[in-house]
């Protein structure tokens, strides 16, 4: 299956072939200030991934290992990229409000469940990692 997905302007818009039918969600301090809530991702190998309005990506450095990119004309939170070397190394985590039609994808996954706040909760069973998890399964060798 082919997802689709853009920006609010629709300046930046992809296309992911061979679409994952599940997407993940992050519970840390730094998802939750930069998507305005919880971050649901929609993670996409690079070679799977192609974008139309590139030039319209800008990126922000968020970490040693991972960048953020949004459309410079509207803002929309459009995916988080792993940039450190390994495994993941280019890995795409689209924002699930940017898929145009996001039927079919259910929730696998909760990371930083440690960072979570006491105000809201999913249903259904997903695997669950601690912050230190995460970073002991997903951060750079030192």
């Amino acid at each position: 299956m082919d997802k689709s997905g853009s920006c609010l302007c629709r300046a930046v818009s992809y296309t992911i072939k061979n679409a994952s039918d599940t997407c993940g969600i992050c519970h840390c301090d730094m998802c939750r200030k930069w998507s305005g809530g919880v971050y649901i991702g929609y993670s996409a190998d690079a070679d799977q991934v192609s974008f139309t309005g590139e030039d319209n990506i800008t990126t922000y450095t968020s970490s040693e290992w991972a960048e953020r990119g949004f459309c410079k004309n509207c803002g929309t939170s459009l995916f988080y990229r792993v940039t450190a070397p390994g495994p993941h190394h280019g890995q795409f985590h689209f924002g699930f409000g940017t898929l145009d039609d996001p039927s079919g994808v259910k929730v696998s996954e909760e990371i930083f469940i440690d960072q979570k706040p006491d105000s809201y909760s999913f249903a259904g069973k997903t695997k669950k990692m601690t912050a230190a998890e995460v970073f002991a399964a997903f951060a750079p060798p030192d």
